[in-house]
C-alpha cells in the first residue's frame, strides 16, 4: 500500500505541474488501490476465519478438559457414596446384630428370672410346708417348737 501512496503523490504532484496531465493514469492507480484494498480484506477475512478456527479448536479442547474433570469429580463422587453406604450397611447391620443380641440376652434375663421366682416359690413352699408339718408334729406330740 506504501508503495501506491508514493505513487498517488507522485503523481498528484505530476497533475499540478503538468498541463498536459493524463487524469486516466490516477483512474488506473485508483483501480490498483481498489485491488490491493480488497486483497487486504481478504487477507485479513482469512486471518479471522483462522482465529475463529483456532477459538473454537481452543474451546473444544476446553470442554475436553472440563468434561474430563467433570467425570473424574462425578467417578470420585460415586466411588464416595458407595463407600458411605457400605459404612452405613456395615454400621447398620452391626447396630441391629447388638439389638438381637440384647434382645435373645433381656429374654434369658426373662427366663432365668421366672426360673429363679419359680424356685423360690418352690423353696419359700416347701419351708412353709416343712415348718407345717413340724408344728402338726409339735401338736400332736404336745411339744412346741422353740421358735
Amino acid at each position: 500500500m506504501e508503495p501506491l501512496l508514493s505513487e498517488f503523490t507522485f503523481l498528484s504532484d505530476q497533475a499540478l505541474q503538468d498541463k498536459n496531465f493524463d487524469p486516466s493514469n490516477i483512474e488506473d492507480l485508483m483501480k490498483l488501490f481498489e485491488i490491493e484494498s480488497y486483497k487486504a480484506w481478504a487477507a485479513m477475512e482469512l486471518e479471522q476465519e483462522e482465529e475463529v478456527k483456532e477459538a473454537e479448536t481452543s474451546m473444544q479442547q476446553a470442554e475436553g478438559y472440563l468434561d474430563s474433570v467433570m467425570e473424574a469429580a462425578m467417578d470420585e463422587f460415586r466411588r464416595l457414596e458407595e463407600e458411605m453406604e457400605r459404612m452405613a450397611r456395615a454400621e447398620l447391620k452391626d447396630l441391629e446384630d447388638t439389638a438381637d443380641k440384647a434382645r435373645k440376652m433381656g429374654n434369658l434375663m426373662e427366663k432365668a428370672a421366672a426360673i429363679a421366682s419359680k424356685k423360690y416359690v418352690e423353696a419359700a413352699l416347701n419351708s412353709a410346708t416343712a415348718s407345717m408339718k413340724s408344728a402338726w408334729k409339735g401338736l400332736s406330740s404336745k411339744k412346741v417348737h422353740p421358735s
